[in-house]
Parts: structure tokens; sequence; C-alpha cells
């Protein structure tokens, strides 16, 4: 078992309401603006008024992987979640890039004022990650504005919609696709995203310890089965899977064909006598449904579900 203190519950931002001003941000990735505005068009529909961060549509002199200079990118989030008039910040997309803007955010600012929602998947794990450290906030693993999949599937935006508005009606995750690896039942705190970008997070500054105690949701795209073995194999070897409760698994895009997958999984995480949930429907895939993260939750492997205790927003 590890020695480091179980994960605790985190602050559950408040729910929105019809009229609230949600600010779009892009601490990763260029955005197409044609994809932005489309996404923007959608947030309306839901009686929402975004605002985009001044240098969501920059792009990197010398980086085309990056939206924009990194300090711009840490300006605009660290300047959405300090204004008071703004409810939520919505990622505008995923990519690379969050690690190079994460310590230039000013968390002094941030932690002073207060939670709101947080929505967004892929690299924005590193800011999952720092924003349960560093401020104890719970956030939404969930689509993002100018996504393809949030764009297209209308079951991704209701979840996501639901999650944001009347979060006791989605407390229970799973697609009909889930179904147990390993078997069992277990409970503990939610946590996780793409799981390369929770190995990279290992050894960084305010980087959490370990998974003790939590259950851990982790889903991944582009990884060649090899690849994800030797993720897993590092966090197995730096202790940072001691403990965890159990594991639920999302969707694993381009990583190869399933079964190669699926035989590293059972290889890596059978052996951690927990609980193990596949395909449960978050992540890359073609429907994406929202996982709060920082609750207290059961992932039942019978069920083949996560069962929030609480809504994931206030």
């Amino acid at each position: 078992m590890s020695a480091h203190a179980p994960l605790a519950p985190l602050t559950r931002p408040r729910r929105l309401v019809p009229g609230d001003r949600v600010a779009v941000v892009a601490p990763s990735g260029p955005v197409p603006e044609d994809r932005l505005q489309a996404g923007l068009d959608i947030l309306r529909g839901w009686d929402l008024d975004p605002v985009v961060a001044p240098h969501v549509l920059d792009r990197h002199p010398r980086f085309g992987y990056l939206a924009g200079e990194d300090a711009d990118r840490a300006r605009d989030l660290t300047a959405a979640w300090c204004d008071p008039d703004v409810a939520a910040v919505l990622c505008a997309r995923g990519g690379y890039g969050a690690q190079r803007m994460v310590d230039l955010l000013d968390w002094d600012a941030m932690r002073a004022a207060g939670p709101k929602a947080f929505v967004g998947f892929s690299d924005i794990t590193a800011l999952h990650e720092a924003f349960a450290t560093r401020l104890g906030v719970a956030t939404l693993h969930g689509q993002m504005t100018s996504a393809a999949v949030f764009l297209k599937d209308a079951e991704s935006q209701q979840h996501l919609r639901a999650t944001l508005f009347e979060p006791e009606s989605v407390q229970t995750l799973g697609l009909p696709t889930a179904r147990a690896l390993v078997p069992g039942r277990a409970r503990g705190i939610t946590l996780g995203g793409c799981v390369s970008l929770l190995a990279a997070d290992l050894a960084t500054p305010h980087a959490r310890p370990s998974a003790a105690g939590g259950l851990l949701m982790i889903e991944d795209t582009g990884e060649e089965a090899y690849r994800l073995d030797r993720i897993l194999t590092q966090l197995l070897r730096a202790g940072w899977l001691d403990g965890v409760a159990g594991i639920g698994l999302g969707s694993w895009q381009e990583c190869g064909p399933y079964e190669e997958v699926r035989d590293v999984f059972l290889d890596r995480l059978g052996g951690l006598g927990v609980p193990v949930v596949e395909e449960m429907g978050f992540g890359h895939g073609d429907t994406a449904l929202t996982v709060p993260f920082g609750v207290p939750a059961v992932l039942d492997a019978g069920t083949a579900t996560l069962t929030l205790e609480v809504p994931a927003l206030t």
C-alpha cells in the first residue's frame, strides 16, 4: 500500500444557470476559427454568454503546434479565472502546450478568485492535475468548444450540458460498450485524463505524489500498445499507482488493434487487485461522456458504471 495520504474530495464549483458568462481559452494547440465559431454557437444555444480570450486564435511564431506564446496563453487563463463575471472556463482544444504554460499561471490570484467550473480533456490533463493540487478545485474532463466530437456528436454535447446545468441528472456514467476487465467494486475520489500526460507530470512541481485512494479514469490517443505499456510501467515503477482503488478505461483512438491494447491493460493493471472497467465512453472516442475529477464515486465492474456520490457541481 502507498505511504501517501489517500486522495480527499475537492471543492466543487457551482453549476451554471441560463445567462451565465463563460470564457473560452486556448492553453494548448492552435484553434481553427470556423470550429471555434461553431462551438460558440452551441454554447449560445444553451443560453450561455461565451467570451473569447484575447489570444485564442493566436499561433506561435516558431512552433505551429502552439496557440501563441506561453505567457499569453497563461495570461488568458489567469484573467478568465479571476474575472468575477465569468462562471466557467472552457478550453477550446487540446493538442500540446499546457505543460509549457502551467507554471506561468498566477496561482495566488487564481486561488483568491475561488472555484468555478473548468472543462477540457486531452492535453488539458496537465491543468486538471494542477487545479487539483494547487487550487483544490474539482474539474470536468469533458468536451472542448472546438473539438470535432463536440461539434458533431449530440450525446457528447448533451452530457456536458447536463453536467454543467443539471449535474444530479448524470451521476451514473457508462456507455453500453462498458464491461468489466477485472471484477470488483471500489469507492474513491475520481482523477485521471490522458495517461501519457499523467506520466509526463511525474516529478514536476506540485505534481500529485500518488493516486492512492483514487478511481483513476484514463484514456489516450495515438499511443501504440508498446507505448501504453511503457507509460503504465513508468507509473507502476514510480509507485504512483500504489493504493489506487479502481481504474476506468475510456477510448484508445488510433492506439492500434484494441485486442493488443486490452492485453497490455490486463498485464500491467490486472495485478493491482482492483476493479478495472473498460470502454466506458470518455476521451477521444466518437461519443465522449463528461467525467468529473475530484469527487467521491463508486466504480462497479458488475454494472460497468461509475456512480458519483455527489453531483459534479453544487
